[in-house]
């Protein structure tokens, strides 16, 4: 695959989902500490998310880190608009602005 096809992919799929996840492996089997905070994060506040392994495609692993200008996995986006990555997420958790985060991006999560 070509780099413009991996930037079109992952394009398309930051476009297409409300909540995409960049990360080392899957919710189910995380192949990270940093991909495993993410999805627990996420799965305590209730959100819903598309997860890209990036460990199953080097283009989509290599792209993702161009497409961001960011270099670390995992990514997250939100709305087609990308949020960070394990150490940004952690801190507006911990800080309590990633609900409202969410909330002002009409993205739904579990009731309290």
């Amino acid at each position: 695959m070509s780099e413009a096809d991996a930037q079109a992919i992952i394009a398309e799929q930051v476009k297409s989902n409300d909540v995409v996840l960049y990360m080392k492996g899957t919710p189910v089997f995380p192949q990270c500490g940093f991909s495993s905070m993410a999805c627990q994060v996420l799965s305590h506040l209730g959100v819903s998310f598309k997860a890209v392994d990036v460990l199953a495609d080097p283009d989509i692993r290599n792209g993702i880190k161009t497409f961001s200008n960011w270099p670390t996995i995992p990514q997250l986006y939100v709305k087609g608009e990308f949020v960070g990555g394990a150490d940004i997420l952690r801190e507006m958790y911990e800080a309590d602005e990633l609900k409202p985060y969410f909330a002002q991006h009409g993205v739904a999560m579990k009731a309290d």
